[in-house]
């Protein structure tokens, strides 16, 4: 069975940072494509960063140079550092997993889920 459980959520000011956290488990992750996504209210899902097995990393122009992504194979993990918040981070941010390594922003073309996790920014 697969599992993406998201964490790290939760309140924080303009400014500041969040680390959110993807453990996956029934899933090859050391050779698995994976993304965060998120979506705000009445909005559709976005992609935010997409990481490869390599290491390729690819992030939306808005969050450019304030996000990073990693991930921990050995740990079946992957990070979203959050750094510099804005109001327009603002959103339910969920872990998916793609079962081709190569990058796709289209979020049909991801085969796993996480639940999602609220990140709330506050001004």
């Amino acid at each position: 069975q697969v599992q993406l459980v998201e964490s790290g959520g939760g309140l924080v000011q303009a400014g500041g940072s969040l680390r959110l956290s993807c453990a996956a488990s029934g899933i090859p992750f050391s050779s698995t494509g994976m993304g965060w996504y998120r979506q705000a209210p009445g909005k559709q899902r976005e992609l935010v960063a997409f990481i490869s097995v390599g290491g390729f990393t690819l992030f939306a122009d808005s969050v450019r140079d304030r996000f990073a992504i990693s991930r921990d194979n050995n740990k079946n993990t992957l990070f979203l550092q959050m750094n510099d918040v804005k109001s327009e981070d603002t959103a339910v941010y969920y872990c998916a997993a793609r079962n081709l390594n190569t990058l796709s922003t289209d979020p049909d073309r991801y085969d796993y889920w996480g639940q999602g996790t609220q990140v709330t920014v506050s001004t």
